[in-house]
């Protein structure tokens, strides 16, 4: 229901910028167009991968590995999706958000977003201009990192629950 408020409150204002600075609110409109249809292909992943996720796996059974009560096999988990993962990351959000109704603990979510700084396309450049040796340290402190960052959060969950 906030999502429709939202819009209309969208389209109302974008209704009065026409009137007011119709050639403003035209540009701003066709920017939005050109941005939605950029960030359209990773919106259509993310309702195919939410939609896949809602079909095959059980929301139970899916609580039970990211839960609290979860351990290590979640953490390898969160760090291989996050590595997996492309696109710009609020394109992620929706994906987050559902799996966060079904127990996505938020230590998870903060594995899962600072692991995507490992970026696998671009390996074979890195490896290329720095060697492998850097590139293997360089993406293990990054995993590492993320390990560091989950732990901080859930510390930080613990003192403030």
């Amino acid at each position: 229901m906030k999502g429709i408020k939202f819009l209309f409150v969208i389209i109302i204002s974008y209704a009065i910028l026409l009137i007011f600075f119709p050639f403003k609110a035209q540009l701003a409109l066709k920017e939005s167009w050109m941005l939605l249809l950029k960030i359209a292909p990773v919106l259509i992943l993310v309702i195919i991968l939410t939609a896949l996720i809602n079909h095959f796996i059980n929301p139970k059974k899916l609580s039970k590995h990211l839960s609290k009560e979860s351990g290590f096999k979640a953490w390898i988990l969160s760090i291989g999706a996050g590595v997996l993962s492309h696109g710009p990351m609020y394109a992620w959000y929706p994906l987050i958000e559902e799996l966060k109704s079904k127990g996505l603990r938020d230590s998870l979510i903060g594995v899962f977003f600072y692991a995507r700084a490992v970026k696998l396309p671009l390996l074979p450049i890195m490896i290329e201009y720095f060697g492998l040796k850097y590139t293997l340290i360089l993406n293990l402190y990054i995993i590492l990192g993320s390990i560091l960052q989950g732990i901080i959060i859930e510390k930080v969950e613990d003192i403030t629950s």
